[in-house]
C-alpha cells in the first residue's frame, strides 16, 4: 500500500466510504490516513459488508498487542486472516497458525530449535551469496525491478533451509505469490476465490508428494532439513500426522515468501523517497544497518492484518465485543500509532525506541523472524558495500491485498560506490 506523510490535520476522513475489505482500497487508496483516524476517533470500528458479514478493525497498538497476545479471550482457529471471515478454518488445531496455546506451544517449541538465531549462524554465508546474485542486475548501472526480483529472495534461502529442491522453487513462489494476494492481478487466474483454490492445492498436493517421497525412503535415516524436522519431531506426546507436516510445511514457505520480500523492496523505496536517511545509511553502514532494518520493518509492515474471534463478551478500545465477533487488527496502523512512536510518520534509519510489531506479538510472534532479520541485515550490508545511492526508474505497483501490504513492481537504479 502506499505510504504518503502524515496526515493533513483536519483533513475530513469519512469512514463509512472507505472499505477495509477492498484489496483495491489497500493498493491505490490511502488506508493510512483512513487508520489514523480510526486511531483518534473510532478505535473499534465496525464494517458490515454487502453480503452482511461483518468485522470490527482494532487500529491503536496497544489494543493490536491485546488481541494478538491473549488467546483466553481473542482466538485464531477459526481462521487468522480476514479474507477467511466467516469460513471455518479447516486447518485449525493443525497449523501453527491456526492454533492456540496449549497445542500450539507444543508445535512451537520443537519448530523453533531449527529457526533460532544460534540455529541459523552456518546458514550466513548462503544468505549472503543469495543477496549477492538477487543484487547482480544492479551492477551495470541500468534499470532494474527491485520488487519484482525480491520475490524469488526469500526462496533461496527458505528452499534450502526446507529441503526442497531448487527445480521447484519457481512454482512454490508462485503459488505462495497467489495465496497471499489472489486479488491481484499479476497472480490472479480466474477469480480469486479459483486463483486461492489452485494455491492450495498445488502447494498442499507438493508438499504431500515431498512427505510421500521421504516415507518411502525412511531406511536412509532422516533428513536434516526442516521437512525432515518436522516429519521426525513429537508435539506434546506424539509425532505430527503426515496432514500436520503439510499444512506447517505450507505456513512456513508462506510467511517467509509472503512477506520478506516487500519489506526489502520497501525499504528501498523509503530510501529512494528520504535522501537524508539514505546518506545516513551509506555514510556509516555497519552502525545504522541495525536500526534501519528495524525501521524498514516498522515502515512497511508487510503483514498488513490478522482475524481472529472473540472467545467471550470483552471491553475492548472503549466499546464491547462479543463472544464469536470477528476483529481484524490493522499492524500498519499499530506501527503508526503516535502514542508509541515520536513523529511516526517520519522514515528514521536512527530511530532508538522501535516497539514495532511487523513480526507480530503474543503466541504467533513470527517463527521465522530471527531468519528474516539475518537476510536483512546481509542484504543492505551488501548494498551499502556495492552501492551508495538508490533511485526509482519508474512507478511503483502496489499489492492489491488485505492481508500483505508490499509492491509488485518497483524499477530502480543504483549508483554503485
Amino acid at each position: 500500500m502506499r505510504i504518503a506523510g502524515a496526515p493533513v490535520a483536519g483533513q475530513a476522513v469519512d469512514p463509512a466510504a472507505a472499505d477495509l475489505f477492498d484489496p483495491e482500497f489497500h493498493a491505490s487508496g490511502d488506508p493510512h490516513a483512513l487508520w489514523a483516524h480510526l486511531r483518534e476517533h473510532a478505535p473499534l470500528h465496525r464494517q458490515v459488508l454487502p453480503d452482511g458479514r461483518w468485522f470490527w478493525s482494532v487500529t491503536r497498538y496497544d489494543d493490536v498487542c491485546r488481541v494478538l497476545g491473549d488467546h483466553r479471550e481473542f482466538t485464531s482457529e477459526r481462521g487468522s486472516v480476514l479474507t477467511q471471515l466467516g469460513h471455518d478454518d479447516v486447518s485449525s488445531g493443525k497449523m501453527l497458525v491456526s492454533t492456540d496455546p496449549p497445542r500450539h506451544s507444543e508445535l512451537r517449541r520443537p519448530m523453533n530449535r531449527k529457526v533460532t538465531a544460534r540455529a541459523l549462524a552456518d546458514w550466513e554465508d548462503r544468505i549472503r551469496r543469495a543477496v549477492t546474485e538477487f543484487l547482480a542486475p544492479a551492477l551495470d548501472g541500468g534499470a532494474w525491478d527491485v520488487a519484482e526480483r525480491a520475490y524469488r529472495l526469500p526462496m533461496t534461502v527458505a528452499g534450502a533451509l526446507m529441503g526442497v529442491p531448487e527445480k521447484d522453487w519457481d512454482d512454490l513462489v508462485r503459488w505462495t505469490a497467489m495465496a497471499a494476494a489472489p486479488d491481484d492481478a499479476e497472480f490472479r487466474i480466474g477469480s480469486p476465490a479459483a486463483t486461492l483454490a489452485v494455491a492450495h492445492h498445488q502447494t498442499f498436493e507438493y508438499f504431500a508428494a515431498q512427505v510421500r517421497e521421504r516415507r518411502k525412503r525412511s531406511g536412509e535415516g532422516p533428513a536434516e532439513d526442516l521437512i525432515g524436522h518436522l516429519m521426525t519431531m513429537s508435539a506434546g506426546d506424539a509425532p505430527l500426522t503426515d496432514e500436520e507436516v503439510i499444512y506447517n510445511c505450507y505456513s512456513i514457505l508462506l510467511g517467509a515468501n509472503a512477506t520478506t520480500p516487500h519489506t526489502v523492496s520497501g525499504t528501498l523505496l523509503a530510501l529512494s523517497e528520504h535522501p537524508d536517511q539514505l546518506r545516513k545509511a551509506a555514510g556509516d553502514p555497519d552502525a545504522v544497518i541495525p536500526s534501519l532494518v528495524e525501521e524498514g520493518l516498522r515502515w512497511t509492515s508487510p503483514a498488513s492484518s490478522f482475524l481472529r474471534y472473540a472467545v467471550q463478551d470483552t471491553e475492548l478500545a472503549g466499546g464491547r465485543v462479543a463472544a464469536g465477533d470477528a476483529v481484524a487488527v490493522w499492524v500498519g496502523s499499530a506501527n503508526r500509532d503516535e502514542r508509541v512512536f515520536a513523529d511516526p510518520y517520519r522514515f528514521d534509519v536512527l530511530r532508538d525506541d522501535n516497539r514495532h510489531i511487523a513480526f507480530g506479538y503474543g503466541p504467533h510472534y513470527c517463527l521465522g523472524a530471527p531468519l528474516a532479520r539475518i537476510t536483512f541485515r546481509v542484504l543492505f550490508d551488501e548494498f551499502f558495500r556495492a552501492f551508495r545511492s538508490v533511485e526509482t526508474a519508474g512507478p511503483a505497483r502496489h499489492l492489491r491485498s488485505v492481508f500483505i501490504a508490499g509492491l509488485t513492481h518497483l524499477p530502480v537504479v543504483t549508483a554503485p560506490r
